[in-house]
This record gives C-alpha cells, sequence and structure tokens, in this order.
C-alpha cells in the first residue's frame, strides 16, 4: 500500500479521537449541570468541561481538515473560545454572587446517606 494511505488513516484516526474525546467531556460537562445541587457547582461542570471539550473538538477538525485555510479559520475560533467561554461562566457567576445568590454551604449527599442508614 501506499504511504499516502497511511497518512491519512493516521489523520482520521487522530481527528476522531480528539473529536470524540472532547464530544465525551461537553456530555460529561451536561451531566454535571444536571447533576450538580447549586449554581455555582453546575456552573463550574459546565465552564471548565465545554471549553476543554469544544478545544478538543476543534483541534480534531483542524487535523482533518489539514493545512488549509479552513484550518487557519478553526485555530481563530478556538482562540475566541479559548477567551471567551471563561470570561463569560465568571461573568456570569459573577454577576448570581453579586445579585445575593449564596452557594450551598452543607455536605448535600452525606446528609441523604445519614437518613437512609438509620
Amino acid at each position: 500500500m501506499d504511504w499516502m494511505f497511511w497518512i491519512s488513516v493516521a489523520q482520521g484516526l487522530a481527528s476522531a479521537v480528539f473529536m470524540l474525546t472532547g464530544a465525551g467531556l461537553v456530555l460529561a460537562g451536561a451531566i454535571g449541570v444536571l447533576r450538580l445541587p447549586d449554581f455555582y457547582t453546575r456552573m463550574h461542570a459546565a465552564g471548565v468541561t465545554d471549553t476543554l471539550g469544544a478545544e478538543l473538538v476543534i483541534i480534531g477538525l483542524i487535523i482533518q481538515s489539514g493545512f488549509t485555510l479552513v484550518s487557519v479559520k478553526l485555530a481563530l475560533l478556538g482562540l475566541i473560545v479559548f477567551l471567551t467561554s471563561p470570561t463569560s461562566t465568571h461573568a456570569v457567576a459573577n454577576a448570581a454572587y453579586r445579585s445575593g445568590l449564596k452557594p450551598l454551604l452543607r455536605r448535600w449527599r452525606s446528609d441523604e446517606t445519614r437518613e437512609d442508614a438509620q
């Protein structure tokens, strides 16, 4: 077989690994938003996993597109996401805190398990 075939296979495999890992992180963040107890922990789950997940998907798309103008546009998109996603998450959490939303300060899982054990 031709060596270009193996380069194409490696490129497709690396692209798939990055995109599937990014999609898995975004899914984990979505589950965290559904399962966590208060606003601040939900914002943390969404902010961290969505930023990294989006970056990994974009890296996978850059690998898939090769060395083209599309990859430059994707790199700029990745830079914008990298800068704006944590900033917007911080701004929303700060606005919630300033408006008076207090974080949950109790042990939310251990209280339930103690009541079930008695």
